[in-house]
């Protein structure tokens, strides 16, 4: 079972060659077995899970229409509401917080047939890089332990990748599903802004945050997306008619797609290893038919500040509602509203979140909001026409993900400025809300995944996929395990 894909996990479910709640078990088995190495899991629902899959084998057996992925476990990342389930943001400010509500994805999964088995470790609050920063500790790589799994999507991508579970639900905000997914040897899907509602997705940076899928492969991704998309009443920045449709199959050839592959991204500070996989995975879409062409990206000295700014600002805006008062943690001591304040949040909050947040407080502050924020705006701007030039003389962009493999635990986390540059690559998606698929390509010298990206124009989700499909259709990055996987 271990070793099929989603799709084949539920096939072989609707075939009646398993049943729903054995997968289940299965599955919470193996998470018992291996979670105390990884640390992906801060939260399994193991009696709501049985319940639920007796539910979804009842109306299998009743014949009722389903998705393709019915049966399937799936986990979330830990700031997606789920009714009943604690959800938390990895930060002691959320401890003890369980929703009264689920959030929209959450619904659409359970409306096909999915079985939700927990929560996902991540940065706290989704701020950092590493899913170091998190109040529920250090999420583990499978390919190496002693290393970072990426962030803030940390868990969602070594929970796949150590086989704990075939798919999971991450968010991305500047590249916190991707970076993970190139780190941990996983597939990932960064979609358009306003392609799947945020409803119940606890907010980081609400003009950037989107929900995606990871899993083993695009097949598995593209059949979660297709469940999660569509209009939402409850979000008005969701503004897709219709969910994603990706069953058609490619035809292989590529012929009259071409990508374009930025030239200064593969100058200065990248791994030579990282380059040399990102330039292989060029040949082999011009094996399949593709005109891959090298150009140079506009902006990029503008990219890393301008995210930074908008993001930490519209953090300091968002983190403002956890005052101490109305749900997470409360300090006992303090004796008056003044000391609840400043005691809650100073002992509620991680280091990286009070920076962030100091940080966007002081470019919204009257004194720099026009020297600051308002010129991140414009260059904002500037790099969404850029996309768009660029997408009328290319159908796709390829670019890394990021510029080195895993590193060591410990190793940047006192580092925040070289944390914050490891973006450099991924974080220009996000400011111009568009999509982008992060697919495995090979290994450095050490063994360790490197990963790179497709990015599309808004909505191109379908190209974007049916070209993923194409390239690991021929080769076998995405089937490779960690050599100490535990299954």
């Amino acid at each position: 079972m271990f070793e099929l894909s989603a799709l084949e996990l539920s096939a072989l479910i609707c075939e009646k060659k398993m049943s729903v709640t054995e997968a289940v078990r299965a599955y919470i088995d193996v998470i018992k077995k291996s979670d105390n190495v990884y640390n992906a899991f801060v939260a399994i629902s193991e009696e709501k899970a049985l319940a639920v899959a007796a539910d979804v084998q009842k109306r299998i057996d009743a014949g009722e229409k389903l998705s393709p992925l019915a049966g399937v476990p799936i986990a979330l990342k830990d700031n997606i509401s789920t009714l009943g389930i604690p959800t938390t943001c990895s930060s002691k400010m959320l401890s003890g917080y369980t929703p009264v509500y689920s959030a929209t994805v959450v619904d659409r999964l359970e409306q096909a047939g999915l079985i939700v088995l927990g929560k996902l470790n991540m940065d706290e609050f989704g701020m950092g890089g590493s899913s170091e920063t998190g109040f529920s500790g250090t999420v583990k790589n499978p390919w190496d332990v002693s290393r970072v799994a990426g962030g803030s999507s940390g868990g969602c991508a070594a929970a796949v990748a150590g086989g704990e579970i075939p798919l999971t639900l991450g968010s991305d905000t500047g590249g916190s599903i991707r970076q993970p997914c190139s780190f941990c040897g996983t597939t990932g899907i960064k979609p358009t802004y306003g392609a799947v509602s945020r409803y119940g997705l606890i907010a980081y940076a609400s003009s950037m945050d989107q929900i995606g899928p990871i899993g083993r492969d695009v097949d598995d991704c593209a059949a979660l997306l297709s469940v999660i998309s569509g209009f939402d009443r409850k979000d008005s920045t969701c503004v897709i008619k219709k969910p994603f449709d990706f069953r058609s199959a490619s035809s292989g050839d590529l012929s009259g797609v071409k990508i374009g592959l930025p030239r200064n991204y593969l100058e200065d500070g990248i791994d030579s290893s990282v380059k040399n996989a990102i330039l292989t995975a060029a040949k082999e879409f011009e094996d399949s038919g593709a005109v891959v062409e090298e150009f140079e990206m506009p902006l990029t000295s503008y990219m890393i500040a301008a995210y930074y700014i908008i993001a930490c600002a519209e953090a300091s805006s968002n983190l403002s509602r956890y005052d101490g008062l109305k749900y997470g943690y409360r300090n006992p001591d303090a004796k008056s509203l003044a000391d609840v304040y400043k005691l809650s949040r100073s002992e509620g909050f991680g280091l990286e979140v009070k920076r962030r947040i100091m940080l966007g407080s002081f470019v919204l502050s009257s004194g720099y909001y026009d020297a600051y924020y308002k010129k991140a705006l414009k260059a904002r701007a500037l790099i969404k026409d850029a996309y768009n030039k660029l997408f009328e003389l290319y159908d796709m962009v390829l670019s890394p993900i990021a510029p080195t493999t895993a590193y060591k635990l410990g190793e940047n986390i006192n580092d925040p400025m070289k944390m914050y540059l490891g973006d450099i690559y991924s974080v220009s998606v996000n400011l111009a809300g568009l999509p982008a698929v992060a697919l495995p390509c090979g290994f450095d010298e050490s063994g360790l995944p490197i990963g790179f990206q497709l990015v599309g124009d808004a909505f191109s989700e379908n190209k974007l996929v049916d070209t993923a499909r194409v390239y690991q259709h021929r080769t076998d990055f995405h089937k490779r395990k960690p050599p100490q996987i535990a299954f």
